[in-house]
């Protein structure tokens, strides 16, 4: 299950066209998850229990460890996770931390 700060729940479709764009997909399972399920093309593994601190990073420690530019507080960037639950609270965090 997908989330976006815009529309709540996204559907397949519509993150495959926004992955067109420059937005950020961070996959916020479990690295086992990952291991068992597959990882989900052009999308980073962020686990929940890392997500507040990886979003706090400097720039070029979170390139580091992550692979990936980090967002800006501005950029485009969807959560997704296995049923919805905890995609929903990496958005929760993701704005308390002033990511719009």
């Amino acid at each position: 299950s997908l989330c976006a700060g815009g529309a709540p729940s996204l559907s397949y479709q519509e993150l495959k066209d926004l992955k067109k764009t420059n937005v950020l997909h961070i996959d916020v399972r479990e690295r086992w998850e990952i291991d068992r399920f597959g990882k989900i093309p052009a999308s980073v593994n962020i686990p929940l229990g890392e997500l507040v601190e990886a979003l706090q990073m400097d720039p070029t420690a979170f390139e580091e460890q992550y692979h990936q530019k980090m967002p800006s507080k501005s950029d485009p960037v969807v959560f997704s996770c296995l049923a919805g639950t905890r995609s929903k609270q990496a958005l929760g965090f993701a704005m308390s931390l002033g990511f719009s």
